[in-house]
């Protein structure tokens, strides 16, 4: 029997999508108030699944300012409700697990803005609630608790505090025990909204006269707040005390933040940290990234030694921390995973990846190289970096398209199609032999028409085959049934 519980790809890369652009947008509204935000989870950020090797981190708030201390859990949502997963029988699993009566949800909505999962874009608006506020609310028993609908659901259970949205811009013009009145910018319709949900009466959250936007909590049953203050300041003394903290999580955070407070007496304590060897893996590990971004040798000696680890989870972790520091030290470390074979292919996709991340030029030889690798995974990854790399270094690797051998070949063309920053004379320049040609007019014809129409004259009068093979595929690429399917 099929088994439903799991999502497809396409629909759990869609998710994940709408949680990092969710998140970036909080990150940003963060910066606009005057934070010092940091992302806490990492790949919160991001999109990025790794689908062989699942790591299990320690569970943080996505978010964290480092100027006053405050954690921020972003949930992103394509239709807003105030909301959070939860679990009755698994204690991890409940919504504030982990959460600190200080800390707050950020609530921000999304939209697909086009067909792949990853088009995805957030609207301005970010809303936060206090944690300490959520938590009274439940336990005065003025939440709803929402039972899953289904496999496809991921049987996932949720709290949900009752709140009244506005659905268009307008300006407040009435507010009575029952109901908010506003005039809808759009035609000056009056919209009414209900502060009675059931057995529960919101409180109302606006004023008259205030102007509202679209998807703007209006009423609830809790406060919400477009800001919060960045005070009072933490310094590095709270954080080297979190340092010591029992909670994984505030280690964790402690972590990541000092390497923000670069002090020799910070140094200190997190090589004792890197040290202490039960201490959780994924501290010691943020412990030695830390110090690994101050030029510490420490960070990266046990970073380097996390590689030779027979755990996975931590080799994997190791790379991924890489992408995050800029040194010729964890470039060559990265290089030389790509090209371990004894390697798990996992672990050398991410050190493809990482190299990526960089953009450092000193990589481009590595990621050309794997384009032979019997792993397809460690080619598509070492293709998508160099694809990055070639925004910065479109002549280098232009080259490299000449020289390198057939079998090379379609990693580069595919990166320097992705780029787009090649003029047509690059691409004559690589005409040296008949695959290279092949690649050339791919590389062409999957460009925009209207941007290269009047450059590729040049190509016609250097070889009419290759112009000919050129226009060809802009003709397909352009028609209405290109990626046309059967159902």
């Amino acid at each position: 029997m099929p088994n439903y519980s799991f999502k497809s790809d396409e629909s759990f890369l869609e998710k994940i999508a709408i949680g990092a652009v969710g998140t970036n947008q909080v990150f940003t509204d963060l910066q606009l108030q005057g934070h010092q935000p940091l992302e806490l989870e990492r790949g919160s950020k991001s999109y990025k699944i790794w689908k062989t090797i699942k790591i299990k981190r320690i569970r943080v708030p996505d978010i964290l300012c480092v100027a006053c201390g405050r954690r921020v859990e972003s949930r992103a949502k394509t239709t807003l409700e105030l909301s959070m997963s939860h679990s009755t029988s698994d204690p991890t699993r409940t919504w504030d697990y982990g959460l600190d009566d200080e800390d707050y949800v950020a609530l921000v909505v999304c939209h697909k803005i086009g067909d792949k999962p990853i088009d995805v874009q957030a609207e301005e608006l970010v809303q936060y609630a206090s944690v300490y506020e959520l938590r009274i609310a439940e336990s005065n028993g003025t939440v709803v608790f929402v039972q899953p609908k289904g496999a496809e659901e991921g049987f996932e259970a949720r709290v949900r505090w009752p709140a009244s949205i506005a659905r268009d811009a307008g300006i407040i013009s009435s507010i009575t025990p029952e109901r908010v009145q506003y005039k809808r910018l759009s035609d000056n319709h009056t919209i009414t909204a209900s502060l009675v949900r059931g057995s529960f009466t919101l409180r109302p959250l606006v004023s008259v006269g205030q102007h509202i936007v679209t998807n703007q909590i209006i009423g609830a049953v809790v406060p919400i707040a477009r800001t919060f203050s960045c005070s009072p300041k933490v310094t590095e003394e709270y954080y080297l005390g979190l340092l010591q903290n029992p909670s994984h999580s505030k280690r964790y955070a402690a972590a990541k933040a000092l390497a923000f407070f670069p002090s020799e007496k910070v140094a200190q304590e997190l090589r004792e940290k890197v040290a202490q060897i039960d201490e959780h893996i994924y501290i010691r590990l943020e412990a030695a990234a830390t110090l690994a971004k101050q030029g510490d040798t420490a960070g990266t000696d046990f970073i380097k030694s996390c590689l030779v680890d027979q755990l996975l989870q931590p080799k994997l972790e190791a790379v991924i921390i890489m992408s995050e520091i800029s040194s010729e030290i964890t470039d060559q470390l990265l290089i030389e995973t790509l090209y371990d074979e004894t390697q798990h292919p996992e672990i050398r996709a991410g050190a493809a990846w990482a190299l990526g991340e960089l953009r450092n030029k000193a990589a481009m030889t590595a990621l050309i190289d794997s384009f032979v690798a019997i792993n397809e995974e460690i080619r598509i990854e070492a293709a998508r970096a160099l694809a990055k790399l070639a925004a910065q270094f479109t002549p280098e690797i232009t080259h490299h398209l000449s020289q390198s051998t057939p079998a090379k070949r379609p990693g580069i063309a595919w990166a320097l199609s992705k780029s787009g920053k090649f003029m047509v004379q690059d691409m004559l320049n690589a005409l040296v032999d008949e695959d290279a040609r092949q690649w050339v007019a791919y590389i062409l014809g999957t460009q925009d028409q209207q941007r290269w129409v009047h450059e590729i004259e040049q190509l016609r009068a250097k070889d009419t085959e290759m112009y000919f093979a050129v226009t060809v595929l802009w003709k397909v690429i352009t028609s209405w049934i290109y990626g046309l399917e059967e159902y």
